[in-house]
């Protein structure tokens, strides 16, 4: 096992400052999830920057609890309730989502809102290398999630009954709008770049020209694999979705191959096609036959904002830290790398003619 992957992979102990009422949680159960029996223990996945994330064990079933992060939160952000309806109405239009087994909204229970689902095993990948698989086996994996994201690209979200789960147009704007606003309120010191795209981003963004569901933080990290197959099963963490303009949802992805290892475990600079991992542009081919498109323009935007983008998360996990409510131990180096990463985001934008 890699680093990284030792580092992100299975559960510890729960966290003092996330630690819940269990008995309460037990109780909530047993009247809420069908079939639910007891006893019930608790740990925390390590993984994870957002919004706290459990497994719960019983002796005949296995959960997943995902909370609301305790403390004060960032307005719009940790709908766990958006969270249970989008994988709930993915999962029953085919989608590789886990069954969902009850949502609370009663703070009073765990002290924050939350949502239980079914435990789904099968494989993580944390390091997007796949230092464990032999090379034969690394593209397989890619086009896997490559086909996993172009599905639900093409899933009809008005069928599906998600046509009111987000506003269908200008999705660049009121994106770049809302992790301006988010980045400012969670500033913490002076980061020119940041300052420099919050001007520039919304005068370059393309017009919008297909609508989806985006899950907004698609990477191998949130899909859960078939234990021995090349196939996604699950696809984890929708707190970021939307519906939206899927290109931003592929181009978030794209990242890995233009940024460094030190920044978001990054290909640049690693000879990945000696490891069996695809090119951009076979990667992004494939994306464009699923999905109907010949090509895709102007990727110099898409990386800058994207970048821009989880900059401004980054600030924000960063921040929740300083107040002690993170749920990663490693939230406080996050604050660290947001100039590096608007460093590189300005570097596209001028590459995009800013």
């Amino acid at each position: 096992m890699s680093e990284i992957d030792d580092q992100f992979s299975g559960t510890k102990q729960v966290a003092d400052a996330l630690a819940f009422d269990e008995g309460a949680l037990a109780a909530w159960m047993t009247e809420h999830v069908d079939g639910y029996a007891g006893p019930l223990s608790v740990s925390q996945f390590k993984g994870g920057q957002s919004n706290p994330t459990y497994k719960l064990t019983t002796p005949e079933k296995g959960y997943v609890l995902r909370r609301k992060p305790p403390g004060k939160l960032l307005p719009s952000a940790h709908a766990v309730d958006r969270e249970f309806e989008v994988m709930s109405k993915l999962g029953a239009a085919g989608f590789p989502a886990p069954a969902m087994q009850g949502l609370c909204m009663d703070r009073e229970v765990i002290g924050t809102e939350f949502y239980v689902m079914d435990f789904v095993e099968g494989r993580i990948f944390w390091d997007p290398l796949l230092p464990d698989l032999d090379k034969a086996d690394r593209a397989p994996i890619y086009d896997a999630a490559n086909a996993t994201l172009a599905h639900l690209h093409s899933i009809d979200h008005v069928a599906a009954g998600l046509g009111e789960y987000g506003k269908p147009g200008d999705y660049f704007q009121r994106q770049i709008g809302r992790w301006s606003k988010q980045y400012r309120a969670a500033e913490t010191r002076t980061i020119p770049a940041m300052d420099k795209l919050i001007d520039w981003l919304p005068q370059a963004a393309p017009e919008q020209e297909r609508t989806s569901v985006v899950h907004g933080d698609y990477r191998l990290d949130n899909m859960i694999f078939h234990p021995t197959e090349p196939r996604v099963i699950a696809v984890l963490d929708w707190e970021l979705s939307t519906l939206g303009d899927p290109l931003a949802d592929f181009t978030y992805q794209l990242m890995g191959w233009v940024m460094p290892q030190e920044i978001r475990n990054g290909f640049l600079g690693i000879d990945i096609e000696a490891l069996g991992i695809p090119s951009i542009e076979q990667y992004t081919q494939a994306y464009c036959e699923r999905t109907g498109r010949d090509g895709i323009p102007a990727l110099d935007f898409y990386f800058a904002y994207n970048i821009f983008r989880l900059a401004s998360i980054l600030q924000g996990v960063y921040a929740r830290s300083l107040q002690g409510n993170a749920s990663n131990s490693r939230a406080k180096e996050m604050g660290d790398a947001v100039e590096p990463l608007a460093e590189a985001a300005w570097g596209f934008a001028k590459n995009a003619g800013a």
